[in-house]
């Protein structure tokens, strides 16, 4: 690896794409992983990630179940591109004479791509959470029952209005993702959209740490010899494998993380100071069981997402572009 030149250009290409194709096949279980992690014991509104997409199908139609996609699609480009070509470079630095890498050193450039990506999963997830979690929230409210007044974060007043009335039979107003960023830039400033970037670290650096070894040693495999690559199909079986594998082992603060970015919330939900708080508080409340809400759907989203990033990767649809446009020149 360390004789070839590394096109970033080509990378971010790949990334991007995959990206894009891997989001658009797999946000509605995503979206049910959302709803199912910010559900609290006693106030179930979804059985299941089936139900879930059921019933958001029923009273917010077809593309309910794409609600906050939109950000998601705009901003996945540039952070799976991000995590793939850090991931890439970080192992590019760390090889030797076109040695293999050791697994600490595998994990050590898997940390830094994770590291890297955080810049943008932050905001991304955190407007995205907003959109997706407004679905259950009129649900909730929706319930024949007496409410007392909700517990909100008291800077975010233009999407608390539709929440602080006693007894709700109407679903809150509609709001983009754009007018969630303008309100949190205006009260909050920039910190405003990276709340929840400790657990976002903690989420994503771990991943990397997990899933880029796993799937460097899967994907060797399948080679047939040491100088060929794996075809297509192990590289996808591969990428499957590996993401959803990291995918279940960090659930416990991707939870934490959802609970944290969630703005807005149902009745009597608590709110949380911070990473610590947050664990404490769903352990007393819920049970360790409760770190694994939505690890099902995550392991759904994340491994054919990751399987086809790493199709696109191995394929070389950047290189191609690249090699093929007026862009050549930035990879000379």
């Amino acid at each position: 690896m360390s004789q070839q030149q590394i096109s970033l250009p080509a990378k971010l290409i790949n990334g991007g794409i995959a990206g894009i194709v891997g989001v658009t096949c797999v946000f509605p279980i995503d979206l049910a992983k959302t709803r199912l992690q910010n559900q609290r014991r006693g106030q179930q509104v979804y059985k299941s990630m089936i139900d879930c997409l059921v019933k958001t199908v029923r009273s917010e139609g077809f593309f309910g179940m794409y609600r906050g996609a939109a950000v998601n699609l705009t901003l996945v480009t540039p952070e799976k591109a991000i995590k793939l070509a850090a991931n890439d470079l970080f192992r590019h630095h760390l090889s030797k004479d076109g040695k293999g890498l050791t697994v600490f050193k595998e994990m050590l450039a898997g940390c830094g791509a994770g590291m890297c990506q955080v810049v943008i999963t932050t905001p991304m997830e955190m407007l995205k959470i907003q959109l997706q979690d407004a679905g259950r929230l009129a649900a909730q409210q929706q319930k024949p029952v007496m409410m007392s007044p909700t517990k909100l974060v008291a800077t975010n007043t233009m999407l608390s209005r539709s929440y602080n009335s006693g007894t709700v039979v109407t679903p809150p107003r509609a709001v983009s993702a754009t007018q969630i960023a303008k309100e949190l830039l205006h009260t909050q400033g920039i910190q405003g959209l990276y709340k929840g970037l400790g657990a976002t670290i903690l989420r994503d650096v771990p991943f990397s740490m997990v899933y880029f070894p796993l799937f460097a040693n899967l994907n060797r495999l399948g080679k047939p010899s040491p100088e060929e690559s794996s075809p297509f199909y192990w590289a996808f079986l591969s990428g499957c494998a590996a993401g959803s594998t990291a995918a279940v082992a960090v659930n416990p603060c991707d939870v934490v993380k959802t609970r944290l970015q969630s703005l807005n919330k149902g009745s009597a939900e608590e709110t949380y100071s911070g990473v610590v708080d947050c664990v404490s508080k769903i352990m007393q409340k819920e049970g360790p069981s409760a770190f694994l809400k939505g690890a099902g759907c995550r392991a759904l989203v994340i491994a054919p997402l990751f399987g086809i990033a790493q199709v696109m990767y191995f394929v070389g649809v950047g290189e191609y572009i690249m090699d093929n446009s007026p862009l050549s020149l930035l990879s000379a």
